[in-house]
Parts: C-alpha cells; structure tokens; sequence
C-alpha cells in the first residue's frame, strides 16, 4: 500500500464517523427544539392574555376611575419574566438572530402582539426543523 492509499483510507474513516454522530444529536436537538417551542407557545399566549387584561384595567382605572385590583400588573409582571426566559431559551436552541429575538421579547409588551408574534414563529420554526 503506498503512502497516498493510506491517508484516503484514514481520512475516510473518520469522515464516516463525524456523519454519524450528528444523526444521533439531532433526534435530541429536534426534541429539545419541541419542547422549548411548547413552553415559548404557551407563555407567549399566557402572557398575551394577562396583558389583555392589565390593559383593561389599566382603561378601567384611568379612564373610567374604577378601582381595580393592583395584583394583575404584579402577575403580568412575572408571567412576561418568565416569557423572556423561555423565549431566550428558544432563541438559542434554534440560533435566532438578535434583533428577531429582540423582537420576540418586546412582543408581550403591545397588546395582541404577542398572538401574532407566536403564530409567525411557531410555523417558522416547525418548518425549519420539522418539529
């Protein structure tokens, strides 16, 4: 065997070896990518709906002097905390750029954006990784 064989044929085994492994890592990536889209999906829509309702409050209280319960703004608070989170945690399962991941975060601070927001990346996303 000269010296040429001997390199393809070195070179050639672990070319087999790299293409494997990343077969097995995307059955665990696409699983991970589902989930972090399942909880993205879901406190996008909670999220959504506590601003909704803070929004009536907020309508209830300054324009129609109605005294409402302070809590709503408390609770929308740590829903959209969390909201970030899990968008962040997506956003780097599935290598968003910054400013659409930038505007994913904004979109639970603008009534029924949120709703939108979640529709265009859910199918982005599931299209990307066919999840």
């Amino acid at each position: 065997m000269t010296a040429s064989e001997n390199s393809t044929e070195s070179t050639a085994a672990p070319a087999t070896a790299t293409t494997a492994a990343p077969a097995r890592t995307g059955a665990a990536n696409t699983a991970k990518i589902k989930s972090a889209l399942l909880r993205y999906r879901t406190l996008a829509w909670v999220t959504g709906l506590w601003l909704l309702l803070l929004t009536g409050e907020m309508i209830a209280k300054y324009g129609f002097d109605v005294h409402t319960p302070s809590w709503i703004a408390v609770v929308h608070g740590w829903v959209y905390f969390v909201y970030l989170l899990v968008t962040a945690d997506l956003a780097v399962k599935v290598r968003w750029p910054v400013l659409r991941t930038v505007g994913t975060l904004l979109a639970g601070t603008i009534p029924l954006l949120s709703f939108f927001v979640e529709h265009v990346n859910a199918k982005k996303v599931k299209q990307d990784f066919a999840v």
